[in-house]
């Protein structure tokens, strides 16, 4: 599955050339959606990200897939979400203690986001997606051991992975040996709507979707 052979993204390569396996932290048998693989597929043929490397979120199966600024696949995890159903972001939220956020405004905003390392006010240097949102992507915490956190993220299906007040969290180790280092010097996030549309929030790969599902005279559902 991690190959990507539907578009041609093959995995990275060692030192000697070898093929090096993207790591894969999804569960069993879990399968990444159609969608997901044709947004990177477009977004690798079009250069969307400029060379930076991206991530495509799909909130709705709870899956991170990370890519180099080559294009490359380098993981794919699975991961914890806003608590709150929706796309959109609540005008201030960015502004609230996080006890003081309603339950329906906890939720991880969808869309193209240019995001990169910076400071925060009360967690040290994050890796921020959306700075105007204030949602991060950061490691599980574990300082609230009620929220099973780390259990949430090995259960094997995505039914329990909205637990956070908007921000994305994976495990420590695909933080540190995955996101880490590729997002180092900043990228491009497309996190997948679960309320919106998918014209609606990437319209340029909805319409070369279109196009293409036209061209081939086929015509499918996304799994999202």
């Amino acid at each position: 599955m991690l190959a990507f052979a539907t578009f041609g993204v093959a995995s990275a390569k060692g030192a000697r050339g070898q093929p090096v396996a993207p790591i894969d932290e999804l569960p069993q048998g879990q399968e990444v959606s159609d969608t997901v693989i044709e947004l990177a597929g477009w977004v690798v043929a079009t250069k969307d990200t400029q060379g930076y490397p991206f991530a495509v979120i799909d909130k709705a199966n709870a899956q991170i897939l990370v890519f180099g600024g080559d294009g490359r696949l380098r993981g794919a995890a699975p991961g914890l979400f806003g608590s709150g159903v929706g796309d959109h972001t609540a005008p201030g939220v960015a502004g609230l203690a996080l006890r003081a956020i309603p339950g329906r405004d906890r939720t991880t905003p969808a869309g193209r986001f240019v995001g990169g390392f910076g400071p925060s006010i009360d967690a040290g240097r994050v890796l921020w997606v959306d700075y105007d949102s204030a949602v991060s992507m950061h490691p599980t915490a574990t300082d609230v051991p009620a929220e099973k956190r780390a259990e949430r993220l090995a259960s094997p299906t995505p039914d329990d992975n909205r637990i956070t007040h908007g921000c994305i969290n994976v495990s420590p180790e695909f933080y540190e040996r995955i996101v880490r280092p590729t997002f180092e010097r900043g990228g491009v996030f497309y996190v997948l709507p679960e309320a919106e549309s998918i014209a609606e929030t990437f319209p340029e790969f909805a319409k070369s979707r279109a196009t293409t599902q036209r061209g081939d005279g086929r015509r499918r559902s996304a799994r999202r």
